[in-house]
This record gives C-alpha cells, structure tokens and sequence, in this order.
C-alpha cells in the first residue's frame, strides 16, 4: 500500500511541476487548470485513505 501512495504523490508533483512549466510558456490555460485540479484530486484522495476513521464509542 505504501507505493500506491508514494507514486499517486509522485505524480501529483509531476502534474502540479508539468502545469507550472506549461503556465510559464504560455500553454492553454484550460489544460494547466484541469491539470492542477487533477492533482488535488489525487491528493484529497491520499488524505481520505491516509487518515485513520475515529474508533466508535461502543
């Protein structure tokens, strides 16, 4: 489980580096958009499977 995590965070660093790059030659925006929301999707993710539930009260 462990390099699941390490490569979805490898390539949301990758997404987030490539739509930087992409911004400063002046590339469709609409591209460096999708590609930012991608990658906080991919990171909203990790977050969600990477932090434990709250044991119940029973």
């Amino acid at each position: 489980m462990d390099w699941i995590f390490s490569l979805v965070t490898l390539a949301a660093l990758a997404l987030v580096l490539g739509a930087l790059a992409l911004w400063r030659r002046g590339g469709a925006r609409r591209q460096v958009w999708l590609m930012l929301l991608l990658a906080a999707v991919m990171i909203a993710n990790l977050l969600v499977w990477a932090v434990p539930l709250p044991e119940s009260a029973g």
